[in-house]
């Protein structure tokens, strides 16, 4: 029996006379990312992305992968039918028997986009459901509460079958490539993975800047930030992850500036490197991982004095959720079990005990003016490697 993918999009039916250059952008997202898994033939109509997987035995990592991809909100198999009522009920008692067991409750839903198709939808309903209970005697109709809703699907050119309790719920979102660029503070956290993947879901296209102190921070937290990175680039295809070294910057700090300034001053400098980079690269804006009063240099004041450092917007998605939320999302996305990894990033260097939780801007930038910070940035500049990082 024939089977396909059927992936259903949302958001992007709502863009009218846009609509064409969305739908192009998520079939270009698809195909990108299905290159290298599997031989594919993908077409798009009526608001379904229609994937026939030619190599058997790889459907289920093409479901996967179809998953990630922001802009999709549901995969699931269908078996396709001819478009004659008597086909889909042989194909819906021949694909739906696993779905079936004794005491299960059932009901049909159709959807007839061909309207010169001769059974009207409840029609449709009505012949594929008695089908369904003449050949499986043990199963119970039950359209209020059903185990298993049964959908055919009568599209322009084929008509499919499946079970709805076999759909695989997307990403959502815009796809990747409809929202410009912004540049992501990457640290190897839990927030900052979350905050990128949720500023990706609405089609912005990332990379990532993370702040590396060697010998302070060893090799493994680089190479959990790259792992970070890599399951990120999951649902974005690919990440350009910029490694900054820090080490001079940060030893400049401890030495000169008052010990409870030390964290907002060294993120200030963090904030004004990505930012060059960020411009250079064409992003419009910068993705950090705040969450209000998460931690001493999150208060509103705190905020205030590092976003103040830079001249483009500060994206700040997790700002409202608190922390038992912001895991639950880590979970959600995969990333949560690298975050917890116990290598430290350059955060946890030098943390001041006391660190100043209502600091007032021109302190700080006092505190700053001790040191020589165009000399530091661009010497950080000069020393940054670039890694481009592919689905892990």
């Amino acid at each position: 029996m024939k089977e396909i993918i059927l992936a259903k999009y949302g958001e992007i039916i709502l863009k009218g006379g846009n609509r064409p250059r969305f739908e192009n952008i998520l079939l270009n997202n698809i195909r990108n990312s299905l290159k290298n898994v599997a031989k594919t033939s993908i077409r798009l109509a009526q608001a379904t992305v229609y994937v026939d997987v030619e190599d058997e035995g790889k459907t289920d990592i093409v479901m996967d992968r179809l998953a990630k991809i922001f802009g999709i909100v549901s995969v699931t198999r269908a078996a396709v039918c001819e478009k004659n009522i008597e086909d889909i009920k042989a194909r819906a008692k021949e694909y739906l028997k696993k779905d079936f067991g004794s005491g299960t409750k059932f009901k049909v839903e159709a959807k007839r986009s061909d309207k010169q198709f001769p059974y009207t939808s409840p029609q449709i309903c009505a012949e594929v459901g008695g089908c369904l209970d003449d050949e499986y005697p043990e199963i119970i109709v039950d359209v209020h509460n059903p185990d298993v809703t049964v959908k055919v699907e009568v599209r322009d050119f084929a008509a499919y079958v499946y079970a709805e309790e076999n759909k695989i719920q997307g990403q959502g979102g815009m796809p990747i490539g409809t929202g410009s660029k912004a540049t992501l503070l990457l640290s190897g956290g839990i927030d900052s993975p979350v905050a990128g993947h949720m500023i990706s879901k609405r089609g912005v296209e990332i990379d990532a800047v993370n702040f590396f102190s060697f010998p302070f921070t060893s090799d493994r937290a680089k190479e959990k930030v790259i792992e970070l990175a890599g399951i990120l680039a999951r649902y974005t295809s690919k990440i350009n992850l910029y490694i900054v070294p820090f080490t001079e910057i940060q030893l400049q700090i401890r030495d000169k500036c008052p010990e409870e300034h030390m964290t907002l001053v060294m993120r200030r400098f963090m904030m004004r490197i990505a930012e060059r980079i960020a411009r250079r690269n064409k992003s419009l804006a910068l993705i950090t991982g705040e969450s209000v009063g998460q931690v001493a240099s999150q208060t509103l004041a705190a905020l205030d004095v590092t976003n103040s450092a830079v001249d483009m917007p500060v994206l700040q998605p997790l700002i409202g959720m608190d922390k038992i939320e912001i895991i639950d999302r880590a979970h959600e996305i995969g990333t949560y079990e690298t975050s917890i990894l116990p290598y430290e990033d350059c955060c946890t260097v030098f943390t001041p005990k006391h660190p100043t939780t209502n600091p007032r801007r021109e302190n700080i930038e006092k505190s700053e003016s001790r040191l020589d910070g165009e000399t530091l940035i661009e010497a950080a500049l000069a020393g940054v490697e670039k890694i481009e990082v592919y689905p892990s």
